[in-house]
Formats: C-alpha cells, sequence, structure tokens
C-alpha cells in the first residue's frame, strides 16, 4: 500500500529555517505530483506547495511564496519541502499528498502522510 512519511519538523525561533522532507514507497514515485499542506489548529487545512512529475512545474500558495521551496528526488522517492525566513504564522502540522493532477485542493488528493508538527516560537 501507499505510504508517505513525514520528517523534518520541530520547534524554532521566528527567522529560521527548516526542510520537510517525504518518503514515499508503495507507488511509481516519478509519475505523480506531490503537495505539501498544513492545519494550524482550529483550522482548515490548507495548500502550501505542489510540485509535478519530472519537476517541471512548481506552484506556491500566495503566503509562502519567496520563502518556501518544493522539490523532488524520484531516485529517492522523496519531496522535501524547505522553508526560510520562518514566521509565527506557519506554525501548523504539515502534510504531503499524492495527486494525480498540479493540484491546490485537498480533495485532489489520493494519499495522505500522518504529518510533521512546525513550531515557530517568536
Amino acid at each position: 500500500q501507499v505510504q508517505l512519511v513525514e520528517s523534518g519538523g520541530g520547534l524554532v525561533q521566528a527567522g529560521a529555517a527548516l526542510r520537510l522532507s517525504c518518503a514515499a514507497s508503495g507507488l511509481t514515485f516519478s509519475m505523480y505530483n506531490m503537495g505539501w499542506f498544513r492545519q494550524a489548529p482550529g483550522k482548515e487545512r490548507e495548500f502550501v506547495a505542489a510540485v509535478s512529475s519530472s519537476s517541471l512545474r512548481t506552484y506556491y500558495a500566495d503566503p509562502v511564496k519567496g520563502r518556501f521551496t518544493i522539490s523532488r528526488d524520484d531516485g529517492k522517492n522523496t519531496v522535501y519541502l524547505q522553508m526560510n525566513s520562518l514566521r509565527t504564522e506557519d506554525t501548523a502540522v504539515y502534510y504531503c499528498a499524492v495527486s494525480g493532477t498540479m493540484a491546490t485542493t485537498v480533495r485532489e488528493y489520493l494519499y495522505w502522510g500522518q504529518g510533521t508538527q512546525v513550531t515557530v516560537s517568536s
């Protein structure tokens, strides 16, 4: 079965950087688009970034543009989210997910990881 395992979360101060990783198994990783979402307490899960198969396209939510970078390594079946200049409002559980399209909504994603907590303190 498909498994997605996120790692790299933690507690950092505002202005710091973190890199999240998501290791995938049980699917032909290179054929799928990958996305990152986040969910803060009391809020809906929201789109953060997506990368197409073969890394030809990337797409970012406005709040993270210029600060976050999504990338993938098909040889390692892994997608990354480099997060720079972190802000307190970036605090959330971050999830990676698999989609057959270059999608930005939750319902368009087929498989999800369990999430990794990112906490940014002021």
